[in-house]
């Protein structure tokens, strides 16, 4: 690692920065600091983390930093990472309202995200980790921008700290700032993601479809469902968003596809493959705009499920959805 003075304010370039810590203390100790630092210049500052610590970072700001009208006048926003990242997918946008309604990177701005935490899934830490590389690209041409996004090393295993280093360009850790050797590269990045998802458990049947068989889709998803005791509103939801991928794969995908449906430990789960292939890795990431035509079956998806996860290479398309059965 290539150590770093301090960590100025480049305003040709989004900063991406992960804070290794360990414990609450040392949370503080990485993150008050930058609120406060963020104030003094008049930046705003968005922070996005578990509804513990914002209780713990409020408290904190409020008896050591001098000026707390900043915080009463919405200088410091709080918002819980359990709501805006109920699904990994929806934190860019989140962010990309932020960045858009304080300037779109005409003045500086600072933020603090922690998508990572010791109760997601494997699929979800998977795709956190995405949504982490995936934010090199979504900012790269953003001016002025700074996200320190926080890993609890007491907390998460040696594997998730070190993919961080992989997906963030500088590091924070003991109050030194550095760069990251093993960052990945932007080509990298922005090339569509082809790593295999784990195959669906042994045994579950499959339905392939063509357009006559959408109506068999839904019924299939629906009878999972209602099986795994789904509300009647996640069941819809359920059942709206395969409806809405293996239509994409009639209409994309080659005009068919495949079916598979199971459930796990946590959600049930909906497996559609087709011969289709997405060139953009950050598919279902943008809001539409109000005057867009298609290109919005993807989004809404990532609105209706807790995980939507993407795979895509000259052997087809995967799109799998988990709606959780809490």
């Amino acid at each position: 690692m290539s150590e770093v003075d301090q960590a100025p304010r480049n305003a040709s370039a989004f900063r991406h920065e992960a804070l290794l810590y360990a414990g609450e203390d040392e949370f503080l100790a990485g993150t008050v600091p930058f609120i406060e630092e963020g104030l003094e210049r008049e930046e705003t500052v968005l922070v996005v983390v578990s509804a513990s610590k914002i209780d713990a970072l409020r408290h904190t700001l409020q008896h050591t930093f001098p000026h707390t009208s900043n915080l009463a006048a919405g200088a410091v926003q709080f918002a819980d990472m359990a709501e805006i990242g109920r699904n990994p997918a929806c934190i860019i946008p989140a962010w990309r309202d932020f960045v858009n309604q304080n300037g779109g990177g005409t003045r500086p701005l600072r933020g603090i995200g922690e998508p990572m935490s010791t109760h997601l899934s494997d699929a979800a830490i998977t795709e956190c980790h995405r949504h982490e590389s995936l934010l090199n690209l979504a900012f790269a041409d953003t001016r002025d921008w700074w996200l320190l996004c926080p890993y609890d090393t007491s907390t998460l295993s040696a594997q998730v700290v070190a993919e961080a280093h992989r997906t963030h360009p500088f590091l924070f850790e003991n109050g030194h700032h550095m760069t990251s050797p093993w960052a990945r590269d932007p080509s990298v990045i922005s090339a569509p993601f082809e790593d295999p998802l784990p195959e669906p458990p042994p045994n579950t049947p499959a339905l392939t479809f063509d357009a006559a068989g959408l109506a068999a889709v839904r019924t299939r998803v629906r009878d999972l469902g209602a099986k795994a005791r789904l509300r009647a509103t996640r069941l819809a939801d359920l059942v709206l968003a395969a409806d809405e991928v293996a239509t994409n794969s009639v209409r994309h995908g080659g005009g068919r596809g495949t079916l598979r449906v199971w459930l796990d430990d946590r959600a049930v789960v909906c497996d559609v493959r087709d011969a289709g292939r997405l060139d953009d890795p950050m598919v279902g990431r943008r809001r539409p705009r109000i005057d867009q035509i298609g290109g919005r079956g993807l989004w809404l998806v990532n609105q209706l499920c807790e995980l939507v996860q993407i795979r895509s290479s000259k052997a087809g398309t995967t799109v799998r959805l988990h709606v959780e059965r809490g």
